[in-house]
Parts: C-alpha cells; structure tokens; sequence
C-alpha cells in the first residue's frame, strides 16, 4: 500500500554532513514507524534510525550512529529525513527507507514490510 523513494545521498567527505529524504506515497497512518537502515556487500542490513509517526513520535538509534545523525519527520508532507553530520567512510553504504506498522523491534528488518530501493551514500577522506 505504502511506496517509498529515498533521495538525497551521493559521495561526500570525512566530516560532512548530508540529508536523505524518504517520501512516502499511499497511506501512513498513526500506527507506523519509519526507519533508515544501511548495507554494504557482504554484511546484513543494519537499523541505525527510526521514529514512531504517531503522537510522541519517539525515535531511536544504533550505537554506531548516536550524536552524529538524527532521523525526523513531516507527516503534513509524508516525509521522513535523515540528518548525517561528522560522516566517517565506515558510514559509506546503501542507505534504505523502510516502513512498518506496530513496531516494536525498532531497528529489526523483520518489522518493516515495506523498502525503498535505496541511496548510496559514499564517504572519501
């Protein structure tokens, strides 16, 4: 029911800062959450971000990403986004936009059933 186009990655450098978009067409009621997630080739597919669409919309994130990215959202436009700042080549990956409903593995693949086809995010030092 739910589509999702993610926008906004490409190559930066160590200590750069860029924001990904993910807009979502179709429904996306109160009962989601949205989250990014990011793979490499060879590793599985990691939850670094996600926030609860619904009231006290309440987001989460991995250790690996905490105090450098932030993930928010703009219901009105049914966009989420997310803030990289102090980006790190480690950080260099395929970056998803995923939706689920009633989430409560909040970074689980395993709770969204619905993918963007991704944004490569590329940092150089």
């Amino acid at each position: 029911q739910v589509k999702l186009v993610e926008s906004g990655g490409g190559p930066v450098q160590t200590g750069g800062s860029l924001r990904l978009s993910c807009v979502a067409s179709g429904s996306l009621d109160s009962s989601y959450s949205m989250a990014w997630f990011r793979q490499v080739p060879g590793n599985e597919r990691e939850g670094i971000a996600s926030i609860y669409t619904g009231p006290g919309g309440s987001s989460y994130y991995a250790d690996s990403v905490k105090g450098r990215f932030a993930i928010s959202r703009d219901n009105a436009k049914a966009t989420v986004y997310l803030q990289m700042a102090g980006l790190k080549p480690e950080d260099t990956a395929m970056y998803y936009c995923a939706a689920g409903r009633w989430v409560a593995d909040h970074l689980g693949r395993s709770e969204y059933n619905t993918w963007g086809q991704g944004t490569q995010v590329t940092v150089s030092s």
